[in-house]
């Protein structure tokens, strides 16, 4: 089966966002332009000075086609279920293969290569996109610099291209998937020991933005504005932490930082949020910064694209997720939805998995789609 090949090779790649995926990049570039398609390769450093790389592929020419998007970085595999192999060290047992990225999402683009390979000698209609992306993990930084500097991408989304995000869905078709924004909240102290009155206890000014953060967290959770019954659960999450980081209990803490994550739904104004933190924020005299802004992604149910891959899928009914993919720095895309083998819940796990047949049937929707709008 090419596609338990090409996952088992695509895990063996030690990828976690913190380091470079050129390596993992290199082989699915190279895997690419072995099936025919013509690639276009963007790099950059990120914030922390490491590599990162994307690759875009084409196949065929002209409008429509299908657009598949992917990522090569997975999280971090520590710890792992067991000493008998590591995470990257693919191993089947059973009738599951084990690895880190196995589910999230190596094989996913294992399934795609393998579904391309079937139309390698074939003259495709309308043109086969594959992309596969860095740091989809900590923030979409990958997604967003191919859609800001990707020639092949501003190509696709003016055919209308049929886009997949190959994330696990166990072949379910998702046609809207929230969105993800945070933001960070810092108050400047002065350590000493707490026994003097040297010391500027951070957490003081720190705790009136956290009652206006409560505030905002309960009319998240109560006002239908920041709610959508087409999701599970209906609410936006406005997620608060908070750590001052004191290393013992007899230290004045010198900073107190709060955290915000939220997943925004389609049809809201999450910036109205973020502002109205900011606001508090600046009247408690703390820092604000603002760290990432995913949107939401939605496709009419009822649209064409839906209902073609409900078809191909053999399903009677497209769904939401709470989770966010790359799609989110695609709104270009017109047609779009998220479709993929393997199991969410799998993914991010201690003993992350992808079941073979899961392969086997990825495979052939893949090849499915690449017939209905490709050939």
């Amino acid at each position: 089966m090419d596609a338990l090949k090409y996952t088992q090779e695509l895990v063996g790649f030690e990828s976690t966002s913190c380091y470079s995926n050129i390596e993992v990049t290199d082989y699915v570039e190279a895997e690419l332009k072995k099936l025919g398609f013509e690639i276009e390769r963007l790099e950059y450093t990120d914030a922390k000075g490491v590599r990162k790389a994307n690759v875009i592929g084409r196949r065929g020419s002209g409008p429509g086609g299908m657009a598949y998007f992917a990522h090569t970085d997975v999280v971090p595999a520590d710890p792992w279920f067991t000493d008998e192999f590591g995470p990257f060290t693919p191993t089947i047992q059973g009738d599951k293969l084990y690895g880190r990225g196995s589910c999230d999402m190596k094989g996913s683009i294992a399934c795609m290569l393998a579904a391309a390979k079937r139309y390698v000698d074939q003259d495709l209609k309308h043109p086969l996109y594959i992309t596969c992306t860095a740091d989809e993990e900590v923030g979409y930084h990958g997604a967003k610099n191919v859609a800001e500097h990707s020639q092949i991408y501003r190509e696709m989304a003016a055919g209308e291209a049929h886009g997949i995000i190959g994330e696990p869905t166990m072949l379910e078709v998702v046609y809207a998937h929230k969105g993800t924004y945070g933001f960070q909240a810092i108050s400047h102290g002065r350590a000493a020991h707490s026994s003097l009155d040297t010391g500027i206890n951070a957490n003081l000014a720190m705790i009136p933005f956290l009652v206006e953060m409560k505030k905002l967290y309960e009319e998240c959770m109560t006002n239908p504005r920041w709610q959508n019954d087409e999701f599970n659960p209906p609410t936006n999450g406005w997620n608060i932490g908070i750590n001052d980081k004191t290393a013992a209990v007899n230290i004045t803490p010198p900073q107190s930082i709060c955290t915000v994550y939220f997943r925004p739904m389609p049809g809201q104004e999450p910036d109205e949020l973020v502002a109205r933190a900011r606001e508090a924020a600046e009247k408690c005299g703390i820092e604000f910064q603002f760290k990432c802004g995913g949107s939401p992604v939605y496709t009419d149910p009822n649209s064409t694209i839906v209902k073609e891959v409900l078809k191909i899928a053999g399903k009677d009914q497209a769904k939401t997720v709470s989770y966010g993919t790359d799609g989110s720095q695609f709104p270009e895309m017109k047609n779009l939805v998220v479709f993929g083998p393997g199991d969410i819940g799998q993914a991010h796990t201690h003993d992350e998995f992808i079941a073979l047949e899961q392969l086997e049937q990825g495979t052939e929707k893949f090849a499915a789609l690449i017939e209905n709008w490709c050939c």
